[in-house]
This record gives C-alpha cells, structure tokens and sequence, in this order.
C-alpha cells in the first residue's frame, strides 16, 4: 500500500487517529516515515512531548510500515511495543522511521527511531533519537 492508499484506510477504519494529526509521508515495506508537528496537545507539563504521544508515534509508523508490507489488512495488530526515552524531546516537527527487521507469514517485527526534523526536513540523526522502540505485530491469516 503506498502513502496515500494507508491514509484513506486509516480514515475508514480507524477515523479516530486523526485526532492526533499524523502524516505518513513514506511507506515501501521495508521502512515507513510519519511526522507530527508536536504542539501544545501534545505536551506534558514541562513543555515535554508526553509519553503516549511518542507512543501512539511509535504504533502508528509501525502499522503503517506493516500495512505498507501486506496490504489492507484491519486485524493487524500490536502484539508487543518496548520503549525506551533516551532524553527529552522539545515541541515542533518530530518524524518516528519506522525499519522492518522481520516480516514472517504471522509475525512482523520491526524497531522504529523518534527523531526530531531538520530545516530540510530529514530525520536529525547527528543529534540522534531522542526515543527507540522495536514492536512485534501479528499478522491475521487471509
């Protein structure tokens, strides 16, 4: 599925993502970009980018990195997301790349980077990610 294909299914299946304001802006089944300017609904106290924002970046790149793999299938879901906050990540333009490590008949298993964006738009990967998470997802049969 390509970009445009997985936002339009997002939109029907799952129209409550919107709220978060997500844009998939690259998906090839082997790794996935979604960007979020991060503002003020998405901070903590202490002008922080909250916890579950980074998580609920971390599920949505992996979905739409799973999506762009197999195809419009609904009932993929999360079997197993680990976390790990390596510092503080400020408010503005932030992208979670998402990489496929494994992509099984049941399982796909993939780590995904939480970057802050540069002028260019690209990941800042000299400064490094300020998040890393490898998630698992089951894969429903046809």
């Amino acid at each position: 599925m390509t970009p445009d294909e997985i936002t339009a299914f997002l939109r029907e299946h799952f129209p409550q993502s919107e709220r978060y304001g997500f844009e998939i802006r690259y998906a090839d089944g082997k790794s996935a970009d979604v960007v979020l300017d991060a503002g003020y609904e998405h901070l903590r106290p202490g002008g922080t980018v909250s916890g579950p924002t980074m998580m609920a970046m971390v599920d949505t790149a992996m979905y739409v990195l799973v999506l762009s793999a197999v195809g419009p299938k609904a009932m993929a879901v999360t079997t197993s997301l680990n976390i790990n906050f390596l510092r503080r990540p400020d408010p503005g333009s932030i992208v979670a790349v998402a990489d496929m490590l494994k992509l099984g008949r049941r399982l796909a298993v993939g780590e995904v980077g939480l970057y802050h964006l540069k002028d260019d738009g690209a990941p800042d990967r000299e400064a490094g990610p300020f998040a890393h998470a490898t998630c698992t997802y089951a894969i429903p049969p046809d």
